[in-house]
């Protein structure tokens, strides 16, 4: 008898401590001053890898690239990564938070940009690449970069490496 009692104990206990793991919601207070996650400007295309939030925003009058740290709670300076003549979006993050890669517009022209963090230098990606882009996405460890890029009407995906070099992907992947 006791011992039946005990195992219930503990598989009650594991389903109780479950409810309080992952997803679990969170919340950031609000800061009328744009020193937090959550401000008065518009906060778009958020995405989560490890312990960051990356995330656009027009707290300073233009559309620019903001992380924000979970584990601190406080944002984190990205210097030489936003810029008054580019409007910025759609960013991504690897797991570690080196790399930072998002799509900008910058004299009509859009391109994919990558983010060093370690090097505090941005470099575009698509240079080369006579089309519309959009949707970056990098992969956890960094080391490649899929976005969506038009050619005649046709939106297709397209991988490259952190060079900037395209990667050939199979299109029949068995």
């Amino acid at each position: 008898m006791k011992k039946s009692i005990f195992i219930s104990v503990i598989a009650c206990s594991g389903l109780l401590t479950g409810c309080f793991g992952y997803p679990r919601l969170v919340s950031y207070p609000f800061d009328p001053g744009g020193r937090s996650l959550n401000s008065l400007a518009s906060e778009l295309n958020p995405q989560i890898a490890g312990r960051y939030i990356i995330f656009t925003t027009d707290r300073r009058g233009s559309q620019d690239v903001y992380l924000f740290d979970r584990i601190t709670a406080n944002l984190v300076d990205l210097p030489g990564l936003n810029t008054l003549d580019t409007i910025a979006s759609h960013p991504s993050i690897s797991e570690d938070g080196r790399y930072v890669v998002f799509a900008a517009s910058r004299q009509g022209r859009s391109a994919i940009f990558l983010y060093d963090r370690e090097t505090r230098q941005s470099r575009n990606l698509t240079a080369n690449l006579q089309a519309e882009v959009r949707n970056p996405t990098i992969s956890a460890d960094g080391t490649r970069i899929a976005f969506e890029s038009t050619n005649n009407g046709q939106w297709d995906i397209l991988v490259y490496d952190r060079f900037g070099r395209p990667l050939n992907i199979p299109q029949d992947p068995r």
